[in-house]
């Protein structure tokens, strides 16, 4: 084909986190007060087991 095994198999980094900054923008209207890791704890809560950097940092971008 051509083109690198790990990039056929590796999704778009943009996909991930699209998903987990929808999940992080609904806990933050929910809880205005909230920090990256009060979020990061509600994350885990719901199943989603993210990295607290990664939290900080779509927080920090948006």
């Amino acid at each position: 084909m051509g083109i690198a095994r790990s990039t056929y198999y590796d999704a778009p980094a943009a996909d991930r986190d699209a998903e987990i900054l929808t999940r992080i923008e609904a806990i933050c209207a929910e809880f205005e007060a909230y920090g990256y890791r009060r979020v990061t704890a509600e994350l885990r809560h719901q199943g989603h087991f993210v990295n607290s950097k990664k939290v900080r940092r779509l927080m920090r971008e948006r």
